[in-house]
């Protein structure tokens, strides 16, 4: 199946399973924030430790299905699971709407700027792999597709570079159409901590 059609196919199966989840209120959100999440991942979702994720400004829609995803299990972390195990639906509803409220801090890109490896494979692919532009899905400067895709722009590197590790060896698994899987696959760890890195930069 080409990469064109697995991208509408994701872009349609994630669509219409965050149309069914509520928006959320922020206000419930931060009191389960201050209480559980902002160890790891900081009262305001900007995690100060490289190997959590920053959750600020990250599409609401995005942030409860990994939640719900950890809590059933289809994506595995125990920690994660150990988190979300008393979360009821409307709580990962909200911790959602609050994340999503929050302003992202900007990162920096180590060595992959402007004309890196790091970009032409996220703005260009690898096309005699196959592999496209992560542009596409997430956008020229990482700010994803709201309900669609998530925001990249600014994460951490060594989180994304565990995530795309975690797709390439099918440890993680939660992706629509198994897209990422896909992608992840043909590339070498040079090339994601290239992508990583310029994707730690983006704003």
């Amino acid at each position: 199946m080409k990469i064109q059609n697995l991208l509408v196919i994701a872009f349609v199966t994630f669509g219409l399973a965050s149309v069914a989840q509520a928006a959320g209120n922020a206000a419930d959100g931060e009191k389960i924030v201050t209480g559980v999440c902002a160890a790891c991942h900081g009262v305001d979702g900007n995690s100060l430790v490289s190997m959590y994720p920053k959750l600020a400004g990250q599409h609401p829609e995005y942030i409860t299905k990994q939640l719900t995803n950890f809590k059933v299990g289809d994506r595995k972390n125990p920690i994660m699971a150990g988190m979300v195990a008393n979360l009821s639906p409307e709580d990962m509803s909200n911790l959602g709407a609050y994340f999503g409220s929050q302003k992202a801090k900007a990162g920096a890109a180590k060595v992959n700027g402007a004309g890196s490896v790091g970009e032409k494979i996220y703005k260009g692919g690898i096309a005699n792999l196959g592999v496209p532009a992560c542009a596409s899905c997430h956008g020229a400067n990482g700010a994803g597709v709201p309900a669609q895709f998530p925001r990249l722009g600014g994460q951490h590197a060594e989180y994304t570079i565990t995530q795309m590790k975690a797709w390439r060896s099918g440890e993680r698994a939660n992706d629509p159409a198994k897209m990422m899987r896909m992608v992840a696959a043909k590339l070498s760890d040079a090339d994601i901590e290239a992508v990583a890195d310029y994707i730690q930069g983006l704003k």
